[in-house]
């Protein structure tokens, strides 16, 4: 009888703790999604208090997404060897003091540096966060309901930051959007330090030169599409930055391929279904974050909106993303992951169809928010269902290289995705259209692109990640 009580006690404890962790990892998650969007709505504001030039102005989100997107890798390899809890903590710690420093900036350069040393803690950070969730969650449905809330995290805060940007903007100050992080990191900081448990630390060595060139080619990369979308690809440098990054992770490739101890170990693409995940997280986030981007413009440029106006405008997106959020556990259990996935991308498809058809004489019901209902029924339902794809089947040893990968895949999607489509809009001006009449026609272009992304999602869905299981749950 003892026994049975002490075991009971011990799963209350462990049930507990678990809920703690849950908690800890997604309040940590949301900032950095947060602060991905918060700054869009509120970039009017810092380049006339901080006096940035209008291309130099991009740098505020690009800063951010170069380290991010460089480092992700690494992060996830760091916790590998270190203890997932340890680089966590460092991580959270970082993110927590950049965003005091870029609060208390007095000039581009400040808000720039600390933009650059936010993106680090959150290449530290992000890849953490997935691996935490995978060691403290057991294989099945508890895991599966953690990562859906995981995922939601990313759509809601997304959304919600577009929101919150435009209130602070208007209503009190860009710098609030950062300063609020700093007492909800030290409160992170203080409850991940009693509830999360390191991990088991491997032994090996270090994949020196898979580190370097990934960190080389990924920032290389990224800075050569985010520099196309001011100078455009005929640009020598765009070219030649571009080039390097991608024969810089050629040899990535092939230094993980016969390394021993890779940084990335390459049996994770080995899964079809895991395989089709990522590439379709790429191109959904690719179609999402130009939709937020271009869609922001579209409420201020053509329909007349100020910036709160725009943020509130997005709530009939947010709403929808939460509700279907909240739902995903409960239909994976009924309909299956892959069946959500599918549908969740067929309405995120048929919503950013029918915005894309909107013109200078749209209305924001029928043009605007009608298709957000849509929109945001997908963003919600989707990305769990995406994560749990990207990390099946992963043995714990390459727990945080899986959960890296899904980060790398949402962070490079983005920025892909929209560095190709700010391309699309630019050609896509007139001439002989007004002001409001070409920018409309120039959004509707782009968010024409968003919607063949999102359709070539979900094929790539059909085609890969379903596959699997139409021929047993043995295949890979």
């Amino acid at each position: 009888m003892t026994a049975i009580v002490t075991t009971e006690h011990e799963a209350a404890v462990s049930a507990r703790q678990r809920t703690a962790v849950l908690f800890v990892v997604l309040a940590s998650y949301f900032m950095i999604v947060l602060d991905i969007s918060i700054v869009i709505t509120g970039l009017p504001d810092i380049k006339e208090s901080l006096g940035f030039s209008a291309t130099g102005l991009s740098w505020v989100q690009n800063a951010y997404t170069l380290f991010f997107g460089g480092l992700l890798m690494l992060g996830a390899r760091l916790g590998d060897l270190i203890g997932r809890r340890r680089v966590f903590l460092s991580g959270l710690t970082l993110f927590t003091l950049s965003s005091l420093l870029i609060g208390l900036a007095q000039v581009p350069e400040w808000m720039l540096a600390g933009r650059a040393l936010q993106g680090v803690g959150a290449a530290l950070l992000a890849p953490s966060t997935l691996a935490l969730l995978s060691t403290h969650f057991p294989e099945g449905a508890e895991r599966q309901r953690a990562l859906a809330y995981y995922a939601a995290t990313a759509g809601v805060g997304a959304s919600l930051g577009l929101v919150l940007g435009g209130v602070f903007a208007d209503l009190v100050t860009w710098r609030l959007g950062f300063f609020m992080n700093v007492p909800l990191g030290i409160a992170l900081l203080i409850a991940a330090g009693r509830c999360l448990s390191e991990t088991e630390q491997r032994s090996g060595t270090f994949d020196l030169a898979g580190a370097i060139t990934s960190i080389l080619g990924m920032g290389a990369l990224v800075y050569g599409i985010v520099r196309s979308a001011t100078t455009g690809w005929t640009d020598p440098l765009t070219l030649k930055t571009v080039a390097s990054g991608a024969l810089l992770l050629m040899v990535f490739i092939l230094n993980e391929r016969f390394v021993s101890q890779p940084i990335l170990p390459l049996r994770l693409f080995a899964d079809r279904e895991r395989s089709g995940a990522y590439i379709a997280r790429m191109l959904f986030l690719g179609a999402m974050v130009s939709f937020f981007f271009f869609t922001t413009q579209f409420m201020q440029g053509v329909l007349g909106f100020s910036p709160l106006e725009a943020g509130i405008g997005f709530l009939p997106m947010t709403i929808p993303t939460f509700a279907a959020s909240v739902a995903v556990p409960w239909l994976t259990r009924r309909l299956g992951n892959t069946m959500v996935l599918a549908g969740a991308l067929a309405s995120s498809t048929l919503g950013m169809l029918w915005l894309s058809s909107a013109n200078a004489d749209a209305s924001f019901i029928l043009h605007v928010a009608g298709p957000m209902l849509l929109i945001g029924l997908g963003n919600g339902a989707a990305l769990g269902p995406l994560t749990v794809s990207g990390v099946t089947r992963v043995a714990s040893e390459d727990a945080g290289a899986a959960s890296g990968l899904v980060n790398v895949s949402h962070q490079l999607g983005g920025t892909l995705g929209l560095s190709a489509l700010v391309v699309v809009f630019a050609s896509s001006g007139s001439t002989t259209l007004g002001v409001r009449e070409s920018l409309a026609d120039q959004i509707s272009a782009a968010l024409t692109g968003s919607t063949v992304m999102l359709a070539a999602a979900f094929l790539v869905t059909l085609m890969m990640v379903m596959r699997p299981h139409r021929r047993g749950p043995d295949q890979s």
